[in-house]
């Protein structure tokens, strides 16, 4: 991850429409969604939330609801003092999960360019603190340049997605956007999955 590229997704959000903002902050959720957990969402959660960034205010605010419906959380659990020490481990996963949750929570339901512009570099900086703690351990300024796949990945891909829709093709730009955030998903889903694998949990 480069300041250069840090100031060419900024320099790209200032531009982006109302679409590519709603679009930008979808798909940031939609690389977060392994951390929900394996029970928590099926790949397929936010395909209809998708699908109202085609007719953007038409059916933007209702596919929200039924997209924050389907990925409600678990109740709230004690982590703290004479917490078992393996629920205290599952705790920076729940963070995580929570960390997720948020974005779409906050996600605004008016389809205007400045909340959704907010919403989207929200989304923007919290997709790249979760995959730089994953990548390269905790990250206290998201803003800081580093070097780990994970984030630079996530960078690259904000980038292109912007650049797409930044294009005007229209629903072949939400296709490319929603293959590259799935593509994004994956490799995420991988990084879990081997790390599982190396500290012994399933």
């Amino acid at each position: 991850m480069t300041s250069e590229g840090l100031s060419d997704l900024r320099e790209l959000m200032v531009r982006a429409d109302e679409r590519a903002l709603a679009a930008s902050g979808v798909a940031c959720l939609e690389r977060c969604l392994p951390l929900l957990g394996d029970g928590a969402a099926g790949p397929e959660a936010l395909r209809p939330l998708w699908a109202g960034l085609a007719n953007g205010p038409a059916h933007w605010a209702v596919r929200l609801a039924e997209a924050r419906e389907l990925l409600k959380g678990p109740p709230e659990r004690d982590t703290g003092a004479g917490a078992d020490p393996a629920e205290a481990d599952d705790a920076a996963g729940i963070d995580a999960a929570d960390a997720v949750r948020a974005m779409l929570d906050t996600a605004p339901a008016a389809w205007s360019a400045a909340p959704l512009r907010a919403w989207a570099g929200d989304c923007s900086v919290t997709a790249l603190a979760l995959h730089r703690r994953l990548g390269a351990g905790p990250l206290d300024d998201p803003a800081t340049p580093a070097v780990d796949p994970l984030s630079t990945g996530e960078l690259r891909r904000q980038i292109r997605m912007l650049q797409l829709l930044a294009a005007g093709e229209g629903p072949s730009g939400l296709r490319q956007a929603l293959n590259a955030a799935t593509e994004g998903r994956r490799v995420l889903a991988a990084a879990l999955s081997r790390r599982a694998r190396g500290t012994g949990r399933a």
